[in-house]
């Protein structure tokens, strides 16, 4: 019997207690992507950890899909992992790394119920790391802190305690501690038992590294002084009231820190526990009217991201929802909020990385692949029942701005599809003008190597190579159609349509757009991330 739609039932109030949805964010090069595997690993969802940390023949990381991220040992693209552990369903939801794609990321951080926040133990809280943090602030997410890399030479451990507190202003509640100095990795105190865990090396690092808990005599007896000094800074943090409270830290006041070395896998099962016991579970999200819609009521979700190219035997693209109530069942026929039209889900599935498995159902907090679903755009809102619209996700100004042309002038369906599929999935910013025409259109990215990406995708993905020159604008400003008439007589200024019909007046330098505002008041320019109008300065 089918269950009437808008009711609740006990199963997805029990599924979405037992989902854990969360992004890690870091710095590039914190190993990020060599965590993922490693909690994949201990996880029992790999059998083997990735190629990152460069062993050769080893195959690439799951999360890092694209030729350029395996190449490079970098990641530009966001790819959703479920797996299992211990009674809990995880959804890990991979970020970009590099600022340059910060826009991605910020958008997978909507998606997310919690955050991983990775440090590496040398460089502390890095430039890219605090800019993620700031928007895990913004949307009032909690944030678990792992110091990494401790296997290697490292800042001392009470200091990166002092440098998270004064910097992001959350208490750190180490759950773990580590014994022995950076570079010295023994093993952790777990001070909820006071016992020691110590870590036994694995060949590479391809496996799970075995542990073993022993008593604080035999811990004092072994290890000595590093035993001595790991248990007077813990009794320390202690008597600074630094032990993990569940309420302040989903009230967003403590962040719970635990030392990992993920290259080794050493503290990652920890990790895991830390996340299955204390992250928050899936609850009602906030609609754009300022209400909730409750987890057990209807189906509702929302599109965080759309990919093409995932992989090479599957010519299709893949929105990716956010299941934010009720229950997902495939082939059920939502409403697509943005047109009001029906939408069928006949195509669903869920993710691995690239790989996929046909989903025929999912649950709040869950991630699921509609493929082929041409008609859905990020931020779209779909729902079955009562109407629901989640909030809208910002796009970023773009910073940089290339005209491209197709290489062959034979290809341009080609090129006019690739470029029209890369702005549909958010990738890059598309902006036309009938100056340039359709053939030239103005592509504008928040970092550089966005460009990079539409070059490699374009060639392999589309089969039309691109020519690009870089114009020498920074700045984009939002205006209107009578303010645009009069810049368009200004030679330093060009007006070109995004996409989405939004009118952007590019400019050279601030300096330029100062004295354009001050020589025309009157002119709608008004700044994309706040939607402020621009000001002349007072003099």
């Amino acid at each position: 019997m089918t269950q009437p739609i808008g009711l609740s039932t006990p199963e997805v109030l029990t599924e979405a207690r037992r989902r854990r949805t969360f992004a890690v964010i870091s710095h590039p090069d914190a190993g990020k992507s060599t965590l993922t595997e490693a909690l994949l690993l201990h996880a029992r969802a790999i059998t083997t950890a990735g190629a990152t940390h460069g062993k050769a023949g080893r195959r690439g990381t799951v999360s890092d899909w694209m030729a350029m991220e395996q190449a490079r040992g970098i990641s530009v693209t966001s790819a959703a992992i479920q797996f299992e552990y211990r009674d809990a369903v995880i959804n890990l939801v991979d970020t970009p790394g590099h600022a340059d794609f910060s826009e991605d990321t910020f958008r997978v951080l909507s998606a997310v119920d919690a955050a991983v926040m990775l440090v590496d133990a040398s460089k502390g809280l890095e430039v890219q790391t605090m800019k993620l943090f700031e928007v895990c602030r913004q949307r009032n997410l909690p944030v678990i802190t792992v110091i990494n890399k401790w296997d290697r030479p490292g800042a001392e451990a009470l200091d990166l305690m002092d440098e998270i507190r004064r910097r992001t202003g959350l208490i750190p509640t180490p759950l773990t501690w580590p014994v022995g100095i950076a570079g010295d990795f023994r093993g952790v105190i777990e001070r909820s038992s006071h016992e020691f865990v110590r870590f036994t090396r694995t060949a590479g690092g391809a496996k799970a590294a075995a542990f073993e808990r022993v008593g604080a005599a035999v811990a004092a007896a072994d290890e000595g002084d590093a035993w001595l000094t790991a248990t007077e800074e813990s009794e320390l943090l202690t008597e600074e009231d630094q032990d993990h409270d569940e309420a302040r830290f989903l009230a967003n006041e403590t962040t719970p820190v635990l030392f990992a070395a993920a290259v080794l896998n050493f503290g990652v099962q920890h990790i895991l526990d830390t996340l299955v016991d204390f992250a928050p579970a899936a609850e009602a999200r906030e609609d754009a009217a300022g209400g909730h819609r409750p987890v057990g009521g209807a189906f509702s979700g929302f599109v965080f991201k759309v990919q093409s190219g995932m992989n090479a035997s599957h010519r299709d693209h893949v929105a990716f929802v956010r299941v934010c109530s009720g229950q997902f069942r495939r082939g059920m026929i939502v409403t697509h909020a943005a047109s009001g039209r029906p939408f069928a889900t006949k195509y669903a599935q869920h993710l691995f990385g690239r790989e996929r498995e046909v989903a025929d159902e999912a649950w709040p907090g869950d991630i699921v692949g509609l493929v082929n679903a041409s008609a859905l755009r990020v931020g779209d809102s779909i729902f079955e029942g009562d109407p629901v619209e989640f909030p809208p996700l910002p796009m970023f100004a773009p910073e940089h701005f290339r005209v491209v042309r197709s290489a062959d002038t034979s290809k341009h369906k080609q090129f006019r599809r690739g470029i029209d599929q890369l702005d549909h999935e958010g990738v890059i910013q598309v902006m036309r003008s009938e100056l340039r025409g359709d053939q030239a259109p103005v592509l504008g990215a928040v970092g550089p190597m966005q460009f990079e990406v539409v070059e490699e995708r374009m060639t392999h993905d589309f089969g039309a190579a691109i020519r690009s020159e870089a114009l020498p604008y920074q700045i984009a400003r939002r205006t209107d159609r009578e303010s645009a008439e009069i810049l368009g007589h200004d030679r330093q200024v060009e007006v070109l349509m995004r996409s989405d019909g939004t009118l952007l007046a590019l400019f050279s330098t601030i300096w330029r757009l100062r004295n354009t505002v001050r020589d025309h008041p009157e002119l709608l320019l008004e700044d994309l991330a706040t939607g402020s109008p621009e000001v002349a300065a007072a003099h």
